[in-house]
């Protein structure tokens, strides 16, 4: 397997390297950091919705869409990614997600331990230490592989990432970021400043290899040839653009609007385990219309919810329960921490 150890680089190659390597099979381990800031967007959110856009362009704060889900972050320096491409059908990756998560998350935890910091896994992907994430991750398929991405947190700029945010008021921004503050911790916040400084981004790099080895066997250090550059090159045309960026861009809130006797039009969230649901539709006459779902939840096949928003169309409302209930039973969907229950506390009337 190829590895690929960069360090900084563009924020844009630290997007692009892995989707171009996914996109051609190639299999390989990627060690990145953006050397500017930027913020990240899940494949299924509706930019306008989740980004501060007047914000992030006043800021020279660039905005991309990856092809894996989640929610939107800020992301810098101060955050070392991993990046792992691996075939579909290789035997050392397990079947189920969950599996999948926890088998290879192990070699970050090491890295953690290594460095003195006692890191728990916490389903479905998540990285703790104590109550405290301190690690996030994300899994997705792209072309004939699953991409594994995550990051080591030396620290964590709070205020940025409350203000990139699309947040209705000051008084709930100020409890997004104490919520942020109380919840994620960073390698510099548990170890202090002093100790942080021995473990600088090559030394934290190797120890990923060494433990990454450990279950990928030796890995190969290569350089950026003329066939990953260039689609590379492709994907920056496609991918870093308005159309790729608001593709998702359907606005769903919590509310209703009755237009007539029968007709309203409804947007709502839930929050469940997995992750951020917004829904929007229209009952008419009892049946669903227009159904849109976004949210910062994973989903495998990620076309999966757009096939579940095909099958809610003029489904009675009465009925939503049962068809969500076979749709997850008859397909082969893996949404981690989102159950049926979840759907239907969605798309209550």
């Amino acid at each position: 397997m190829e590895l690929f150890n960069l360090g900084k680089v563009p924020w844009e190659e630290s997007q692009l390297i892995y989707h171009a390597l996914a996109k051609l099979g190639r299999e390989s381990l990627c060690l990145v950091s953006p050397a500017t800031p930027y913020v990240c967007i899940g494949f299924h959110q509706d930019v306008e919705q989740e980004v501060d856009l007047e914000f992030c362009e006043s800021n020279n704060i660039p905005v991309f869409r990856r092809e894996v889900g989640g929610g939107a972050v800020f992301l810098d320096g101060n955050q070392l990614f991993f990046q792992l491409i691996i075939q579909r059908d290789n035997p050392i990756a397990p079947k189920r997600i969950d599996a999948f998560y926890k088998k290879f998350l192990q070699p970050v935890i090491e890295v953690h331990r290594r460095i003195g910091l006692e890191v728990k896994y916490k389903p479905v992907n998540d990285l703790v230490i104590e109550t405290r994430k301190i690690s996030g991750t994300g899994a997705a398929e792209i072309g004939d592989s699953i991409v594994f991405v995550g990051n080591l947190i030396l620290d964590f700029d709070y205020e940025t990432m409350s203000r990139v945010l699309k947040i209705p008021d000051e008084k709930f921004r100020d409890k997004v970021k104490k919520t942020i503050e109380d919840n994620l911790s960073t390698i510099r916040r548990e170890l202090g400043a002093q100790k942080t400084e021995q473990w600088d981004e090559q030394a934290l790099n190797c120890m990923m290899v060494e433990e990454f080895e450990k279950l990928l066997g030796a890995l190969t250090p290569v350089n950026k040839n003329d066939e990953l550059l260039a689609k590379m090159k492709a994907l920056e045309t496609s991918m870093i653009n308005d159309a790729w960026l608001f593709q998702k861009g359907k606005r769903v809130e919590g509310r209703v609007v009755k237009v007539r006797s029968g007709l309203n039009v409804v947007q709502r969230m839930h929050k469940a385990a997995g992750g951020l649901i917004r829904v929007e539709f229209t009952i008419e006459d009892g049946k669903y219309k227009g159904v849109a779902i976004s949210g910062d939840f994973f989903c495998f096949p990620r076309d999966s919810v757009d096939r579940l928003a095909a099958l809610l169309e003029d489904c009675a409302a009465e009925n939503v329960s049962n068809l969500v209930s076979d749709f997850y039973q008859t397909t082969e969907i893996e949404i981690p921490g989102v159950t049926v229950d979840d759907w239907s506390q969605a798309f209550r009337t």
